[in-house]
């Protein structure tokens, strides 16, 4: 499924003042990271088949999370949770990330505050990561990606944004568009995320699906206290307003 959200009230959020350096900059590193390293093929230094693989694969293993490795390795394993958010396996994984990033991360930013926004974006990918290895602490699967963290946006846009309108690419219905809120396209979106966790990996280098729903549960979650806790302020503040003397 591919989406591209449209919230009515766009031209609201857009006309705010700034930005969405992070969400801007997020891409760049990426792409970047991507078009210089072995994966995308590009580099003729790498070389081409088996030196091109195992080129691939030392790349991977070296800034990828490797469960066993981050529990069980050497004191430096830690700060792959940071690394291997800014890697990605192939042209497909880094164009279907950036584009998730892209539709969702800008309003999203824009909402949260850039310094919010990125700190956010952080955690919840280190936490996604987190959440994968700790519950296969000895496999030796390489995870990289930033889905982790862009499944985080997914959740705090449902939360912050739930009556935008998403345009839907379904491929059991022959690409056909349709139109439908937030609330709808994103649980369905989780819902496929939590029942590919389920299912056996097939060994590849990527994020697995487990991060996904990690992810996107830890930015739901933020955003739902991040708004409550807005709400609750603002009531305090009008429950004030009668009571100052002028």
């Amino acid at each position: 499924m591919i989406v591209r959200a449209v919230q009515r009230s766009a031209a609201r959020w857009a006309g705010r003042p700034g930005t969405p350096v992070v969400t801007h900059a997020v891409l760049a590193v990426c792409c970047t990271v991507f078009l210089l390293g072995p994966a995308s093929g590009l580099d003729a230094a790498y070389g081409t088949g088996p030196d091109l693989l195992s080129a691939q694969t030392a790349y991977f293993a070296r800034w990828g999370v490797v469960p066993a490795q981050l529990w069980h390795g050497s004191p430096a394993a830690p700060a792959t949770l940071l690394t291997a958010l800014f890697v990605h396996g192939n042209w497909l994984h880094l164009l279907g990330n950036m584009l998730f990033l892209h539709v969702f991360g800008a309003m999203t930013e824009q909402r949260m505050g850039r310094t919010p926004f990125a700190l956010f974006y952080l955690a919840t990918g280190v936490l996604a990561l987190l959440g994968y290895a700790a519950v296969h602490a000895d496999s030796t699967q390489t995870l990289v990606g930033a889905s982790g963290a862009i499944s985080g946006v997914l959740g705090a846009f449902l939360c912050l944004f739930p009556r935008a309108r998403v345009t839907s690419l379904f491929p059991f219905l022959f690409f056909l568009p349709l139109r439908f809120p937030a609330w709808v396209v994103l649980p369905f979106w989780f819902a496929l995320q939590w029942l590919a966790a389920g299912q056996p990996s097939d060994g590849r280098p990527g994020v697995a699906y487990l991060a996904h729903v990690v992810g996107f549960s830890a930015g739901f979650g933020y955003a739902w206290v991040r708004t409550r806790r807005g709400a609750r302020v603002k009531n305090a503040a009008r429950s004030t307003e009668g009571d100052i003397e002028p």
